[in-house]
């Protein structure tokens, strides 16, 4: 794992760039292998904030929910085609990972 000030330093460069990133226009309202694509952007969004408001040490709950969004985006992002799918998807699952990552 990286260090505490790497860590911080990589999940506050990815929650930047996705914040100014628009979301995919052909993903709103879909789903991919069974999974809401809104919702799992929603989902780590939870994850991230709530990891910067705890300082880094996300509630037990938040972990197992950014565990499960890896586990969900290693499904969908091999079934997508589009550049900036696969740029936004990509962003948010290094960002679940790095949650994920955090210690309780």
């Amino acid at each position: 794992m990286p260090e505490a000030s790497e860590h911080r330093t990589a999940l506050t460069d990815l929650w930047r760039a996705h914040m100014a990133a628009p979301f995919p226009p052909g993903l709103r309202g879909a789903e991919r292998a069974g999974i809401d694509m809104v919702l799992l952007d929603a989902s780590i969004a939870g994850c991230v904030s709530s990891w910067f408001d705890r300082d880094g040490s996300p509630d037990t709950r938040r972990l197992k929910i950014a565990d499960r969004c890896v586990l969900d985006l290693d499904q969908v992002l091999p079934l997508l085609t589009e550049t900036d799918e696969i740029a936004y998807f990509r962003r948010l699952r290094r960002m679940a990972a790095l949650v994920s990552l955090s210690e309780n």
